[in-house]
């Protein structure tokens, strides 16, 4: 049986950790990842300690690791990206989010290689509509309100001009992730998820602070997010990948907007407590930036033939407290 190799860069990251965790679950698969661990004590590699990989590259390394062992790779699983959308140096967001996928994407549509990547619902900015229309037209209307999000909106284009040159991958899935929360995502500190940034405070008995609404249409704590489960992010990947002829660009979220309310009462629920809540002021530089309402239209991606259902809130939540947050070991 000749070898097949996924590279999946990011892969000890958050969500790449998830999708390195359903990929190695095939035996015919070797698994190649791209990322730096950084501090042992920040405990990153602990993302990837309970799976075989068949290599490990850092970031600067992997132009020469393609160079020399790309002709066994069958597809970059691309995750790796500055996420932060607060990060200040708009120079390495657009470097590392836009520069280094265009390169990759380019790569792989000459060595006749697939190509499955992260964007994200950021590229929609305000909220005033989240249609995942692939045209040139839609997503040049795209205005996202910070640098994060127009970087990955910038690559959206990119993906789709390319492909009307008939200079794309014969598989390219580009994947706009909504509001992803789930185990491995303890090293990301500030950009935690709200379920594990409140679950020290739920599991004290302390309450647990949100956000103050400053538009009228919106309670506190009422802002309302498309929440999604990491475990069906990684499944719908892993489908992509053993699919191998669905391209496109498609939204990825639940398909169901849920408030900060409902999601921290699912968690004092979960946790097995009645939920006590208090609204803080939101940061002032944050107000301008701040989404209130986010929800994925999904229809696209049943469309191209993904129908298992998407975990409810209530259970997603349910299972990353009582197998992950609330056990001895919190890594999937």
């Amino acid at each position: 049986m000749s070898r097949r190799l996924v590279l999946v860069t990011g892969g000890a990251g958050f969500i790449g950790s998830n999708i390195v965790a359903e990929l190695a679950a095939d035996p015919s698969l070797d698994i190649a990842v791209c990322d730096r661990l950084r501090g042992a004590a920040l405990g990153k590699w602990r993302n990837l300690a309970k799976h075989p990989i068949a290599d490990f590259v850092s970031p600067e390394d992997l132009p020469s690791w393609l160079d020399a062992g790309g002709r066994d790779v069958e597809a970059i699983i691309h995750m790796g990206a500055i996420s932060s959308t607060t990060e200040p140096d708009a120079d390495k967001i657009v470097n590392t989010n836009f520069c280094l996928s265009r390169d990759l994407f380019d790569w792989s549509a000459r060595h006749g290689r697939r190509f499955i990547y992260a964007s994200s619902a950021a590229t929609y900015g305000d909220g005033s509509g989240f249609d995942d229309d692939p045209s040139l037209a839609a997503l040049s209307a795209l205005r996202p309100l910070n640098a994060y999000g127009w970087s990955k909106a910038l690559f959206d284009l990119h993906a789709i001009r390319q492909v009307g040159r008939g200079a794309a991958p014969h598989q390219w899935a580009g994947l706009k992730f909504f509001n992803v929360y789930g185990p491995n995502e303890g090293h990301k500190g500030a950009m935690r998820s709200v379920v594990a940034k409140i679950w020290p405070d739920v599991a004290s008995g302390a309450p647990v602070k949100l956000f103050r609404s400053y538009r009228e249409a919106y309670p506190d704590g009422g802002q309302r997010r498309d929440f999604i489960y990491v475990r069906d992010i990684a499944k719908v990947v892993a489908w992509l990948f053993h699919r191998g002829d669905v391209s496109g660009l498609f939204n990825l979220g639940s398909g169901k907007a849920r408030s900060f309310h409902e999601l921290a009462t699912a968690v004092f629920h979960a946790a097995g407590r009645e939920p006590r809540i208090e609204f803080i002021d939101m940061p002032a530089g944050l107000r301008d930036q701040y989404q209130y309402f986010t929800e994925a239209r999904i229809q696209r991606l049943g469309d191209a033939g993904y129908l298992d259902p998407f975990a409810s809130l209530e259970d997603g939540v349910t299972d990353y407290v009582t197998n992950f947050l609330a056990g001895p070991d919190p890594y999937r």
